[in-house]
């Protein structure tokens, strides 16, 4: 029997920012209006340092549609009732 480091697993989000490994606390819900369907979302995820940063450059293209907790990642938009 070997010893192992538990794998990641579903539960073990990361923030998406090149060559972060923070936990994920921020979800930042997006999609490309030119390839996307209106209601499709992808998501990013952001530690508190670079919530702004990865939010500023999905905003910049008219991408991002909000940001979330990451707990509240699959909930609908507040805008969709």
């Amino acid at each position: 029997m070997t010893d192992s480091a538990p794998e990641s697993g579903p539960d073990d989000l990361q923030c998406s920012a090149k060559g972060c490994r923070a936990d994920a606390v921020w979800a930042l819900r997006w999609n490309n209006p030119k390839i996307h369907a209106p209601d499709r979302r992808k998501i990013w995820f952001a530690c508190d340092e670079h919530r702004e940063s990865l939010s500023a450059f999905l905003d910049r293209r008219d991408f991002l549609k909000d940001v979330v907790p990451v707990d509240d990642r699959d909930a609908p938009p507040e805008d969709a009732g």
